[in-house]
């Protein structure tokens, strides 16, 4: 991956070109980089980050509007860099006001990203699957979808405008959003916590030529807010995308527990196993993490006494 960055193409574009093709994009939540690595690796065109997903990870705390713009945008640089599809970011609530949404777009975008959702929720923000939540004004939600894309640099930037009405205001105030958004120049429409196939139906016919993005969460396991909705069933209501932010976080903590599980074992008894059905081998870390890459780098730029101190060559 080290040696193929200058062949990518730009990520803005590829994202459009994805949104163009007409298929069903799935976009896998990612929050670092082995996670991202292996959305690459497994085949997926894009992925989309989690800022649920980053605050647990980084910070260690619930998605509740603690997480600042500059801990967000650091992490999501960090993770378009290491990868070649393109990525997609989670903004929260644009981190204040229409002023602060042109920043943080500007921001993005010079991250390197391909697209970011702002959503129409009032700080502090919170998950949008959690009770709790408040939305902002119609009106203020439009001058933030305005602003962001007078900031971009890049009209295939896409701006991404959630809406977390239905929840609060229910389906015909958000389907009057949803139109709102769409003329005030958002290039995809996300609802969160959609609770029906017939929501679905009504947003994207209100959403008219903008594409809209579902998210279902776990994607292989169900969960109490929004439905397990067949991809099949979804693509021929006219969705356009599927973003699955929760599924990598809950694998992976799933994973780490049967580990650590095991290892409480190994402690007791005082007895070493091998487990190679929990944990992957160290050259499967190295190739995901692009070491043979590195060592070709190597070669090419270090001279020979440095290699022969490096690897006894």
């Amino acid at each position: 991956m080290i040696l193929d960055q200058k062949t990518a193409t730009p990520a803005p574009r590829a994202f459009r070109d994805l949104l163009r093709s007409g298929d069903l994009i799935v976009s896998p939540g990612v929050y670092d980089g082995y996670s991202a690595r292996l959305v690459e690796a497994a085949g997926f065109r894009t992925a989309a980050t989690s800022g649920a997903a980053i605050a647990n990870a980084v910070l260690g705390i619930e998605d509740v509007g603690i997480m600042g713009l500059a801990e967000n945008l650091a992490h999501c640089r960090n993770i378009a860099r290491s990868i070649q599809i393109p990525l997609t970011a989670d903004a929260d609530d644009g981190y204040g006001n229409p002023v602060n949404v042109f920043h943080t777009v500007r921001e993005f975008e010079a991250a390197g990203v391909a697209a970011v959702n702002i959503e129409d929720q009032l700080s502090p923000k919170r998950c949008g699957h959690m009770p709790g939540k408040v939305v902002v004004p119609l009106h203020e939600m439009v001058k933030k979808i305005e602003a962001a894309c007078l900031a971009r640099r890049n009209d295939e930037f896409a701006i991404v405008a959630r809406t977390d009405g239905l929840a609060i205001e229910g389906l015909e105030s958000t389907l009057d959003r949803v139109r709102a958004y769409v003329r005030a120049g958002a290039d995809m429409i996300f609802p969160d916590a959609i609770r029906s196939e017939e929501e679905v139906a009504r947003i994207v016919e209100a959403a008219g030529p903008v594409p809209v993005s579902v998210n279902m969460g776990f994607g292989i396991r169900s969960r109490p807010t929004t439905p397990l909705i067949p991809l099949s069933r979804l693509k021929a209501l006219g969705v356009r995308r599927v973003s699955l932010p929760r599924m990598l976080p809950a694998a992976a903590i799933h994973g780490m527990k049967n580990a650590l599980a095991a290892m409480r074992g190994v402690i007791e008894t005082g007895e070493p196993v091998d487990r190679p059905d929990l944990l992957v081998g160290i050259e499967e870390i190295w190739a995901l993490m692009g070491f043979p890459e590195l060592q070709e780098l190597e070669r090419r730029l270090l001279s020979v006494e440095t290699l022969s101190s490096k690897y006894g060559q």
